[in-house]
């Protein structure tokens, strides 16, 4: 019992680790100029070093000593958690555009007529060969670090199970496993919960006094502490290890059957491994059922990387809030969903027959629930110059209304003009005043904006984006994704029920892990970066860095839904 413990500590925070990522995933690109394509293969990677070693490390489970391998593993993942934040402290701090000048410029993106180029060093500052490289050795680290955390999770969880179920009675086998299947349900919400109370803080806490920082996190620039994360998990992880080296490499067995192990572990070692391979692959219902799992965990996988920035685009929220909802509600509304569907199973001890009915009927319902999510949003604001131009309007005024300002086409920093309609700088629109908060430095509005034009006069603008006013369909969006998660999930006992119940018993442990390496191979590596992929394509407006692109400042957001 002690080592289910263990066990389950160890996997909380190991998916702490690896789930961490994709709740920063949105503030990662932000600050390093990532694309989600780029950001989605590095949230897949983590299954490259694992897929290489999962069916092999499966093979030889039961001839090495088990718990130390454990340990080992997660020495492994914790390190890769120290690795994830290290590009923090080999970067210097995170720049963006301001209207005040300040500890870190003397720039301003206003407008200022008369003074040719005078924002021309205002995001060209840092491209020099030096920063173009450190981005370089950011990627490089972060790339390592999930090959790392992939190749230290391997033996965690298939030594865990089935050292648990070697040593545990035929009775209390499935408990203890159900336990750990809970858990490791549970790991990405806490994952999420962790990411929304670290993004709360600003990225460089550790680099700037509270006044050296002039966002606050509704900003659209605004870059939380990402980094703190990953060493609260990777510290986690590395006092979870210790146990492991102190467990002994086989147990007494609790009162059951001792015969069927011996008989199991004789009839492991002698059946040829391809011969193995090739009978299940060759068995219609497990094929069948691992390519349904393979198209469902595609979806999952692709969104639990990109959920969160679909929320924070399609409804304004900050990227903490949208980590609260889906560690708060779609996760655990999943949960429910896999408990209910196992509760099923137990209750009406179902036939193989019925199992897959049960599944069919649960993504069909899935579906119906689903459906809606579609037309649930609101199209992108009106932003001058992107999604939105004035001239169809004003004539053709408008469009010289910032040409005396000499802005550079780089500058970000988006605000809301009186007129409802948003601009990318102060300067874009034309506004030649800042009013400032004395107290805190901070900026209260924007005037004498020539582009802003209200009644024939000068209007004036906010500091932050418009906003989608699209926040009367959050509720609806959020009660029919959780249900449409919860009755998805209903699958996923039955489901695994018709694989185990339909191969050879000598076979199980086998055809799990080469069911979890399909897994890997279609589902958990291809989807985000498919997700990112098919994101990127509904970008309107790049950031550039070096005549790059980095990354994505507005998308299409009917586009970014539908897609």
């Amino acid at each position: 019992q002690f080592f289910v413990f263990c066990h389950g500590l160890l996997q909380l925070s190991q998916l702490l680790v690896s789930g961490y990522l994709k709740s920063s995933i949105s503030t990662i690109e932000r600050r390093y100029g990532l694309s989600s394509q780029t950001s989605g293969l590095l949230a897949s990677f983590n299954e490259v070093g694992n897929t290489l070693l999962i069916v092999f490390i499966s093979y030889f489970g039961s001839r090495v000593h088990r718990p130390r391998f454990i340990g080992c593993g997660a020495i492994l993942v914790s390190l890769a958690g120290f690795l994830m934040s290290l590009p923090h402290f080999i970067t210097g701090p995170y720049e963006y555009d301001q209207s005040v000048a300040s500890m870190f410029s003397n720039t301003t993106d206003l407008c200022q007529p008369g003074v040719p180029g005078s924002q021309g060093n205002l995001s060209n500052a840092g491209c020099t060969p030096h920063a173009a490289r450190e981005n370089h050795e950011v990627l490089l680290v972060m790339f390592i670090a999930q090959a790392l955390l992939g190749i230290g999770g391997v033996p965690i969880q298939p030594f865990g199970i089935s050292y648990i179920d070697d040593f545990a009675s035929e009775r209390n086998s499935p408990l203890y496993l159900g336990i750990l299947f809970s858990v490791t349900t549970i790991g990405p919400g806490v994952a999420f919960m962790l990411g929304s109370a670290m993004l709360r803080f600003y990225v460089d806490i550790d680099k700037v006094t509270g006044d050296g920082v002039q966002l606050t996190n509704k900003d659209p620039r605004w870059v939380g502490a990402w980094w703190l994360g990953f060493l609260v998990a990777a510290s986690l992880v590395a006092v979870s290890a210790v146990p492991y080296f102190f467990f002994p490499r086989e147990m007494p067995k609790e009162v059951g059957e001792v015969l069927r192990i011996a008989l199991l572990a004789l009839h492991a070692n002698t059946s040829y491994f391809p011969l193995v391979l090739l009978r299940n692959l060759r068995h219609p219902v497990y094929l069948l059922v691992v390519l349904a799992q393979v198209n469902l965990s595609a979806m999952v996988a692709g969104l639990a990387t990109f959920m969160g920035k679909f929320l924070e685009r399609q409804f304004s929220l900050t990227a903490s809030l949208a980590n609260m909802i889906i560690g708060a509600v779609n996760i655990p509304g999943a949960m429910v969903g896999i408990v209910v569907g196992g509760a099923i199973l137990k209750r009406f001890q179902m036939s193989l027959r019925q199992c897959s009915a049960m599944c069919v009927l649960g993504m069909f319902l899935c579906l119906l629930m689903a459906f809606p999510l579609l037309f649930l949003g609101c199209p992108t604001q009106k932003v001058a110059g992107v999604t939105y131009s004035e001239s169809s309007e004003f004539g053709h005024r408008a469009l010289e209304c910032n040409l005396q300002c000499n802005c550079p086409e780089k500058a970000y920093n988006p605000i809301c003009g009186s007129n409802a309609i948003e601009y990318i700088s102060p300067c874009s629109a034309g506004c030649r005043v800042v009013i400032i908060n004395a107290g805190n430095n901070s900026v209260l509005n924007y005037t004498n904006c020539s582009c802003i034009s209200e009644n024939g006069l000068a209007g004036f603008a906010k500091p932050g984006t418009c906003g989608t006013g699209c926040s009367h369909l959050f509720l609806p969006f959020v009660v029919l994704s959780c249900l449409a998660g919860i009755l998805a999930s209903t699958s996923h006992t039955p489901s695994f029920m018709l694989i185990l119940r339909s191969i050879q018993p000598e076979d199980k442990s086998f055809a799990v892990g080469i069911q979890f390496m399909l897994l890997r191979v279609l589902a958990w590596m291809p989807g985000p970066v498919l997700y990112g992929s098919a994101i990127d394509t509904t970008c309107i407006l790049w950031e550039k860095k070096c005549d790059r692109k980095a990354a994505c400042r507005y998308y299409d957001n009917n586009l970014f839904r539908q897609r």
